[in-house]
């Protein structure tokens, strides 16, 4: 008996850990998916890159904030997997945040 609730109790658990996680994975991927489409906004010519002026006028605040240092190679533009990449390594603790710009 001391087992069953034991097992139920354990199950309980788990299945409310996974409905947890999958809505946070949900909004994530929905986060991930709305900034892709927020890029493809920005990306006015549609070549599949930022130039820092579309960041700078487009709906992509992160990208704007972080454009010199997404653009490792110093190219003059961004792609997604620039951005994906940047954001990898931001993670992993390689870079720290940008600061924040000076209203001034």
């Amino acid at each position: 008996m001391r087992q069953t609730v034991l097992i139920i109790a354990t199950l309980a658990a788990l299945a409310a850990t996974a409905a947890q996680a999958q809505s946070g994975l949900g909004n994530i991927a929905n986060d991930a998916q709305n900034r892709l489409k927020n890029f493809d906004i920005a990306d006015k010519n549609k070549d599949g890159l930022l130039t820092k002026e579309e960041a700078e006028k487009g709906p992509v605040p992160f990208i704007r904030a972080h454009f010199d240092a997404i653009d490792k190679e110093h190219r003059g533009v961004v792609s997604k997997q620039d951005v994906v990449d940047y954001v990898k390594s931001m993670q992993q603790g390689h870079h720290a945040p940008a600061p924040a710009a000076s209203t001034h």
